[in-house]
């Protein structure tokens, strides 16, 4: 090979350097664990009711709807002593890590506004930083890795993410059921467990990221298959750069077209898992009313009695259990997912994995059992009911289909992007993601109240049919889809 070739292509990556570069999602998941598994318990306890939960969930797609595109151009064009994706994942890192520390302390900070007020704050302030440090991640693999590595790019990239959020989501009943730190929290606070474990998650989070941020060296631009930086663009003026931005919208490949339609059907699901999944299973197994979730009820008995407050807390660090658990399935899933997909193909495992998880989904109403039984995790044992147990049977399919959304879109729209505009596009794949959470997020209170009558299993049955019909949609996708690059996309920023 000449010196020539050897500066336009990629080098072949060792598995201990592919690791390095993804060793900071591992964090950045870990703290994201922990918000999906705890936020609607804090927001809960703060005073939000059950048809606010998924409004105030809004914050993180809108987020991402407006953070991931800008962040993917400016990343496109920035190059600096850190590297070119390395400065933004520090960044969010730090201001995740901030938000961290202060959301479980709402009770206690907050002076000029209800804490409520105050949570939901620092609710947009990690989801922004969280949506900052995503998206570079996932342009940073692709600027790395080399074609035939991909696949086990982004399915170490997977991996870890599921190793962060095993730990992130279990660590509230750790700190519980190890450490001894109270579970239940006070009328208006926060569950000592989940302060401490927001704690410990920002500092992971933290080490993680610098460990990425120090131990990659990112190649320059114009080495090794990557395109010299597009200073003329940054000189345009805004109009100019904000048509060029809905250009490449316009323009995007057929492969991100298609692939729109099953991320807006599992992203839809995956919104209404993570907030109603504690209510869902304290009303079906635990045999809670949903009356014990409406803040005007709950103002009116004033003390809310010992046994719904212990329900609740149980229920809240069994959710914890359920997300590690999705996460253990995950990453064992994705150790195989890039070898599975050499063998029968993308298309083909990634529309298998969604459909385990449509099942996963719909299995959860089977379960219902309240008979008391003790079960033994290893460092500790507890008291559930018998239906709850059950749930990791659910939970076997939602973590494959999670290791698949994780990676699979991600491998099948490499290719199809042109090197340019790697990061901007990465970005304006996130409108996928975000778009069908927004929708969820106005309409899932509205039918939860209206259609379901507050029962928030059968929510969680919507979403089960949602993540069906992703998986029937992946038929539709092409993979090698044609990239339409004009000329004055190229120069397009946000």
């Amino acid at each position: 090979m000449t010196r020539q070739q050897t500066q336009n292509t990629k080098p072949k990556l060792s598995f201990w350097q592919i690791w390095n570069v993804s060793f900071g999602f591992l964090g950045v998941q870990f703290g994201f664990a922990l918000q999906n598994a705890n936020a609607s318990r804090i927001l809960s306890d703060l005073g939000a009711d059950l048809h606010s939960l998924s409004l105030f969930w809004l914050v993180a797609p809108v987020m991402g709807l407006i953070i991931q595109p800008i962040v993917g151009s400016a990343s496109d064009k920035t190059w600096n002593r850190l590297g070119r994706r390395n400065p933004y994942i520090l960044a969010g890192g730090i201001a995740a890590a901030f938000g961290m520390l202060l959301m479980p302390n709402s009770s206690n900070i907050a002076t000029f506004m209800t804490p409520l007020l105050f949570g939901a704050m620092m609710l947009a302030l990690m989801d922004a930083a969280f949506n900052l440090a995503f998206q570079p991640f996932r342009a940073l693999v692709s600027d790395m890795v080399s074609e035939d590595q991909r696949n086990l790019g982004y399915s170490i990239q997977s991996f870890l993410i599921n190793i962060g959020a095993v730990f992130g989501s279990i660590l509230p009943f750790l700190l519980t059921n190890v450490i001894g730190l109270e579970n239940v929290a006070e009328k208006g606070e926060v569950a000592p467990s989940v302060i401490w474990a927001f704690y410990i998650g920002a500092t992971v989070m933290l080490g993680s990221v610098l460990w990425t941020v120090l131990r990659t060296k990112e190649y320059a631009p114009g080495k090794n298959g990557l395109p010299e930086l597009n200073h003329e663009a940054e000189k345009l003026p805004l109009g100019e750069r904000l048509a060029g931005f809905f250009g490449l919208m316009k323009t995007m490949p057929e492969t991100m077209k298609r692939l729109a339609v099953v991320q807006f059907f599992s992203w839809f699901a995956l919104f209404i898992m993570w907030v109603y999944t504690m209510p869902a299973i304290t009303q079906h197994i635990w045999g809670v009313d949903a009356k014990w979730f409406d803040p005007d009820y709950l103002s009116q008995v004033g003390q809310v009695p010992a046994h719904i407050a212990q329900a609740k807390g149980t229920a809240g660090d069994w959710v914890g259990i359920m997300f590690a658990a999705y996460s253990v399935f995950a990453a064992i899933a994705s150790l195989f997912m890039a070898k599975v997909a050499n063998q029968i193909g993308r298309k083909l495992t990634y529309s298998l994995s969604l459909l385990a998880g449509a099942i996963g989904y719909i299995s959860i109403i089977f379960w219902q059992d309240s008979t008391l039984t003790m079960v033994n995790l290893g460092i500790t044992e507890i008291e559930v009911p018998q239906g709850a147990v059950m749930l990791m049977i659910s939970m076997i399919g939602v973590g494959m289909a999670w290791a698949a959304i994780l990676a699979m879109p991600y491998a099948i729209l490499a290719g199809s992007l042109p090197p340019k505009q790697t990061g901007v596009y990465m970005g304006i794949f996130n409108f996928t993601i975000a778009a069908p959470q927004i929708v969820s997020g106005l309409f899932a209170g509205w039918i939860l109240t209206s259609v379901f009558d507050n029962q928030a299993i059968y929510i969680m049955m919507m979403a089960g049919g949602a993540m069906l019909l992703a998986a029937l949609s992946v038929y539709f996708v092409k993979e090698n889809g044609s990239v339409k690059a004009e000329a004055t996309s190229e120069q397009a920023t946000a």
